[in-house]
């Protein structure tokens, strides 16, 4: 009989090229064509009701209760014109995905069926709190807890429904999801933000943030992915020998993308321009069946909300082409993992790009004020920043040299640290000495003329002309969890920077020299953070570690951050968490890494035992029968014939023992965590005990399926997974 595998891979032989979502003529004739956006709304209600709405999202203006009847009855007839059947609240839990409830439109009333959707229903509804992670917020039996419209993100069709996007909060109030500490962090960034560029320009009101989240996964063919366990239940493998070529030649960055995934990639495009998600670019990325994608930059909200929408729609779209999407930060060992590249820029209501530095940086004092704040926010904060990424699966990415390493700096670039160089010298900047002549290369091919500075790839929050790249945020991370960070600590920072240029005003210094002043202390304090060289470098751990640089070497002791009066004061001075609301997250950070982990554990030693130990007795018989064949053969002599069959029997039967007593000691040390009762000392104890178990488990399995009979190994390979 064929063995899981094979079946599983004549299955996937099966699965063929092909188109399943196309749609005539160019992308701008159906772009968003499933979205109810603002110039769709006026054809649906009246201009008061309309204007209603428009108060809300040009200026953040609370959406007038009475006008909420008429905005439902045209979110309905819009939605039913397309199709839909139901309407959900989309809110973002504490679980780094979505969460939605769908409710049918059609009602009775005496006996008669008939679509309704109120205001009411539209600005609220009441999901289940007490069965997401709360942290502590509600007790089991208090279930109670609400989401609510939020209008700065347009809805929605998905699946014949009415998406709305929603905020999540406990009966009592407390923030249950990652939106609400976001909307209030953009808040508070505005307004530290606009008392700064106000010392510049008084016509400013309000600043935004803006965001392009560049998005990396791994594709598997659908029927492999399921005869993987490890896969299906952990969306990494917890067990696997590396492929004798995996990324090692360079190949498949940037190279021809394979036609079915070509057809896949313009399927999920076709859905997303839908809803309007501007995809720009696609590509293959560093390691086998691994790519990208990333869209245009737009607000943050919108591109946070656009960024899950994503997720799911790749996801779906993914079914019909009998391939499964691996959002997961290390799904394989030996190879590249996946992040997020989070491009964070803050720009005015008039348009204006703050951290543009322009044609003379060190002319231009505005932009020299808000990347010194951005520095000094980042080195006050590198720790949280870096924790604000640290889960289990991003773990085991950051630090390899594939993505940034587990300890924060700031890549600025050659020309712009020679500027801040020459302001903590208090001399002119030789800028024009940095910059480059164009590139000749030969007559046909035109000049190239290069930037500024070259990029830093080994950089977690590298500045790249007019934004910053938060490069460490993982590829399956609900993004907002980092950002609402960076959005706060940079508030904290502007708020600083006014109230010192204010003070050396009051005391007399004209604003040009008071400005100057604070950008060169702030820089001065904030040294410590920039750094241009190799991240990856041995020399640059030491060098860290000598500047005070606190790298997250392990993710459950990183959460402790939490419990730092520093970080608590942060969150609750600007109104983003309150001091039990970042408890709450510290406890929910710390019961998710053990949950994972205890997945994972579980998941190896079942393998082993059903899948990895029963192939290796298999074979062990095989070579058993062999041996004593050839002893009837010849004898006494037959050690002579049977040397190499003996030498693998051998290593096998050690493979297996050692794979049997790891297995029991992981169950052991499962238990043993398990009976502690604060989650966060359990996590640390799963980091530890159970991690480390996990590890010898794997090392002697992964021994063994390359030594054993091709045909007896049960699971699907690398090589199997990672070239289809």
């Amino acid at each position: 009989m064929a063995t899981f595998r094979q079946r599983a891979l004549d299955e996937a032989s099966t699965h063929k090229t092909g188109r399943y979502y196309m749609e005539e003529g160019p992308v701008s004739n159906y772009f968003g064509q499933n979205v109810l956006d603002l110039d769709k709304m006026s054809n649906y209600m009246s201009p008061k009701a309309y204007e209603a709405v428009l108060a809300s999202v040009k200026f953040g203006a609370k959406l007038d209760l009475s006008a909420a009847d008429e905005i439902a009855a045209g979110m309905m007839k819009w939605a039913m014109e397309n199709g839909a059947t139901h309407y959900t609240h989309l809110f973002q839990p504490l679980t780094d995905s979505t969460a939605e409830k769908h409710e049918a439109f059609i009602t009775v009333k005496d006996g008669r069926p008939f679509e309704k959707f109120n205001g009411s229903a539209l600005v609220q509804q009441e999901p289940d709190a007490s069965s997401f992670p709360n942290g502590g917020l509600r007790n089991t039996f208090e279930a109670r807890g609400y989401s609510a419209w939020d209008p700065l993100s347009p809805v929605f069709l998905m699946d014949q429904t009415l998406c709305i996007p929603s905020v999540f909060v406990s009966y009592t109030g407390e923030a249950l999801d990652t939106k609400v500490p976001n909307l209030k962090s953009l808040h508070a960034l505005s307004e530290a933000a606009t008392k700064v560029v106000n010392l510049f320009d008084e016509n400013v009101s309000s600043v935004k943030v803006n965001l392009g989240i560049e998005q990396e996964y791994f594709l598997v063919d659908e029927a492999l992915y399921n005869a993987r366990p490890d896969l299906m239940l952990c969306n990494r493998t917890v067990i696997g020998h590396t492929s004798a070529k995996d990324q090692q030649l360079e190949d498949h960055y940037f190279g021809a993308i394979p036609s079915r995934v070509s057809c896949f990639m313009k399927d999920f495009e076709t859905e997303a321009y839908k809803l309007g998600i501007l995809l720009q670019t696609r590509h293959n990325e560093v390691a086998p069946n691994q790519f990208e994608c990333a869209p245009v930059y737009c607000e943050a909200i919108k591109a946070i909300d656009q960024n899950m929408m994503l997720m799911i729609v790749m996801q779906k779209v993914a079914e019909k082409h009998h391939l499964k999407v691996i959002l997961h930060e290390k799904p394989f060992d030996g190879v590249n993992g996946s992040g997020k590249h989070c491009n964070w820029s803050i720009v005015t209501d008039t348009g204006v790009n703050l951290l543009s530095p322009g044609k003379t940086p060190t002319k231009n004092l505005q932009f020299l004020s808000f990347y010194a704040s951005v520095l000094k926010a980042v080195y006050k904060h590198h720790y949280l920043l870096m924790t604000s990424v640290a889960t289990l699966g991003n773990s085991y990415r950051l630090g390899g040299h594939e993505a940034p390493p587990a300890v924060m700096s700031v890549f600025s670039g050659s020309t712009l640290y020679r500027v801040f160089q020459s302001i903590l010298g208090m001399k002119d900047a030789d800028v024009a000495s940095g910059s480059q002549e164009s590139i000749r290369i030969v007559n046909s091919i035109p000049e190239i003329f290069p930037d500024n500075t070259d990029r830093n790839r080994t950089s977690p929050f590298a500045f790249t002309g007019n934004r910053f790249e938060f490069r460490a945020v993982g590829s399956s991370q609900n993004v907002a969890s980092a950002v609402y960070v960076v959005n706060s600590v940079v508030a904290e920072s502007l708020n600083e920077f006014r109230s010192e240029v204010d003070a050396l005003e009051a005391a007399g210094e004209d604003r040009s020299s008071a400005v100057m002043a604070v950008v060169r202390k702030f820089i001065s304090e904030s040294r410590d953070i920039m750094f241009e060289g190799n991240g990856y470098s041995k020399e640059w751990e030491k060098e860290s570690q000598a500047r005070g640089l606190r790298a997250v070497r392990n993710v459950p002791e990183s959460y402790e951050v939490y419990h730092e009066q520093q970080t608590v004061e942060l969150f609750s001075k600007l109104g983003v968490l309150a001091p039990n609301e970042v408890q709450a997250r510290f406890e929910i950070l710390n019961e998710t890494y053990v949950k994972k982990l205890q997945i994972e554990a579980r998941i190896i030693g079942d393998m082993c035992l059903n899948h990895v130990i029963p192939a290796a007795v298999k074979y062990q018989n095989v070579l058993i029968e062999n041996v004593n064949g050839i002893k009837e053969i010849f004898g006494k002599g037959y050690l002579e014939f049977c040397s190499a069959e003996i030498e693998t029997l051998k290593k096998i039967s050690t493979y297996i023992n050692s794979i049997s007593i790891y297995v029991e000691q992981l169950v052991e040390a499962r238990k043993k965590a398990n009976r502690v009762e604060d989650m966060a000392e359990r996590a640390k104890m799963y980091s530890h005990e159970v991690k480390d178990m996990m590890d010898k488990v794997r090392e002697n399995a992964d021994k063994l399926e390359m030594l054993i009979d091709d045909e007896m190994w049960t699971l699907p390979k690398y090589r199997e997974l990672l070239f289809f």
